[in-house]
């Protein structure tokens, strides 16, 4: 394991147990936090995206802030959903957070999962082609995307423009080179994670997926990486991918710890549907003492796969708890399993 970041879904509510009241709460908590990670040591401060939720959504304004404030830790998204995004727009963005952040982002992006509203998309304009699914269109926007990244231009130029063009076609700007190698898929099957590795994404695998084989949620998980990375392997790409997965992980060190997640119920993992048609495993959780968490993990086969792990942090507990969470981890346990 190379790299340990955090995940956050930005959760607020107004509620009073809550440290995270409210949109402006989630933000600013959120650069907080990724300043804190990269002072601990962390690798990666990473963003859920969901529309139409007391979550964080519009990813790029927080990835920007995120950047400029900080100066070493990989900045990204698990994942963006893209059925809502429009590709060439999302470039400009993506490439604009990227300049500002110096080359530091790493975008997943996904088909998206289901949301809180009906077909929440269609407020947004966009609408599947005729034999289209929701998840085809969402794929489509993203091979639109990963073209757009390469830089090259499509537009042709106005020959009475207001400023200079520079020579031949144009194409949005800003550009920022070597993103394109930075975007991953988040895969909900092993099959869109073969169609990942051939088009030369990384790959993100969350805390659950698809049940295709009845087995523990850590090998089904491990053999859809194994098969992500032969996928790569045949496509002849030029570099080795990146592969991550996201686990929910505390070490418990002390009463405080013990009173939010030491009495256990999630040390197994659970089977669920996240549509009529798709049986999916979600992961077991991890709360336990260090000695105990090392050993637990050990065993965890799609870590042990993976060069990227992914914290989920609790971040309507506050910035300083969560801050505490990564650091346990990162001095406690995450040594042991090779990291650094």
């Amino acid at each position: 394991m190379k790299n340990i970041g955090f995940l956050s879904f930005g959760h607020w509510t107004p509620a009073s147990q809550s440290q995270t009241r409210s949109a402006a709460d989630a933000l600013l908590q959120s650069i907080e936090l990724a300043v804190a990670a990269e002072q601990l040591g962390a690798d990666g401060a990473y963003f859920r995206v969901h529309h139409f939720a007391r979550q964080l959504a519009s990813p790029f304004p927080l990835l920007a802030a995120v950047g400029a404030k900080t100066s070493r830790i990989e900045i990204g998204t698990a994942v963006i959903d893209m059925r809502y995004e429009n590709p060439l727009y999302m470039a400009e963005d993506a490439g604009a957070a990227d300049l500002i952040s110096g080359g530091r982002l790493q975008l997943g992006l996904s088909r998206g999962s289901p949301e809180q509203v009906i077909d929440g998309w269609r407020y947004f304009g966009y609408q599947p082609a005729e034999g289209e699914t929701d998840a085809d269109m969402g794929r489509r926007h993203s091979e639109v995307f990963l073209d757009v990244l390469q830089g090259k231009g499509f537009a042709q130029p106005n020959p009475r423009p207001m400023f200079p063009n520079p020579p031949g076609l144009l194409r949005p700007e800003p550009h920022s080179s070597g993103l394109r190698e930075r975007i991953w898929w988040g895969a909900g099957s092993n099959a869109t994670a073969i169609w990942a590795a051939k088009l030369g994404m990384n790959l993100q695998s969350s805390t659950l997926k698809n049940n295709e084989t009845n087995e523990p949620f850590h090998l089904q998980q491990a053999a859809q990486i194994r098969a992500y990375r032969s996928a790569w392997k045949e496509a002849g790409h030029g570099r080795e991918p990146r592969v991550s997965v996201s686990r929910s992980i505390v070490a418990i060190m002390d009463d405080r710890d013990r009173s939010y997640f030491g009495r256990g119920g999630e040390d197994d993992d659970q089977i669920g549907f996240i549509d009529p048609q798709t049986q999916a495993i979600f992961g077991r959780s991890y709360a336990a003492e260090p000695a105990i968490l090392i050993e637990q993990l050990r065993k965890d086969e799609a870590i042990n796969e993976a060069d990227t792990l992914l914290l989920t942090v609790p971040n309507q507990l506050g910035v300083a708890y969560n801050a505490h969470v990564i650091e346990s981890i990162l001095t406690q346990v995450a040594p042991a399993l090779g990291w650094r």
